[in-house]
């Protein structure tokens, strides 16, 4: 088979991909070790694929991170001895006093407030109740099957809800209705500290 029979039979693109059979892998790198051509065209078909995905790509929701590590944080807290505590529900008789527990506590700080940061203060299945700290926003997002609850310790910010837009401040509370498109934006000059609990509906 000549360089271009080889090339044209798609075996390259099947290793690049990484379904090529282990024996089909080690024969296309023995050729494409005396092969500048081959060598070339694997390059090649690597970058297309690259480009293709970068070009596909989809930004992930800004805040999947934030509280996948503040789940990490809870879990590692716990491992090492923490006690798993229930939080109070939220409601609109709630006080900033209420979490003092977990308000007081120094490992419950942030130095360095991301775009948004959380540490999650009590987990059920039903309830999850966080710190979270917002610098600037929180994307718009809707739940369909959880109500969102916000009670403001620092700061303030405006929850945008469809059309309404809510002005809060500290010792506000504040529940988002479900199937509603909303996001929060930080009024203050400095950081929102917020007690967020969402509640399975």
């Amino acid at each position: 088979m000549t360089t271009k029979e080889y090339i044209d039979s798609g075996i390259l693109e099947q290793y690049v991909f990484g379904i090529a059979t282990p024996a089909e892998c080690r024969e296309v790198e023995k050729m494409a070790a005396g092969d500048p051509l081959l060598r070339r065209e694997i390059n090649e078909i690597s970058e297309t694929l690259e480009q293709y995905a970068v070009s596909k790509a989809i930004q992930p929701n800004p805040i999947i991170r934030p509280f996948l590590l503040a789940t990490i944080n809870y879990s590692e807290r716990i491992k090492n001895g923490e006690t798993a505590s229930i939080a109070p529900l939220l409601n609109q008789h709630s006080k900033p006093e209420d979490y003092s527990t977990w308000l007081n506590r120094d490992d419950m700080a942030i130095n360095n407030v991301d775009d948004l940061s959380a540490k999650i203060i009590s987990y059920t299945t039903e309830v999850i109740t966080a710190i979270v700290w917002i610098k600037k926003y929180a994307p718009q997002e809707v739940h369909d099957k959880e109500y969102e609850r916000f009670l403001i310790i620092e700061g303030t910010c405006d929850i945008i809800v469809e059309e309404d837009i809510h002005h809060l401040v500290a010792g506000n509370y504040f529940e988002i209705p479900l199937h509603k498109k909303h996001m929060v934006k930080v009024t203050s000059y400095t950081h929102c500290k917020v007690i967020l609990q969402r509640v399975a509906a």
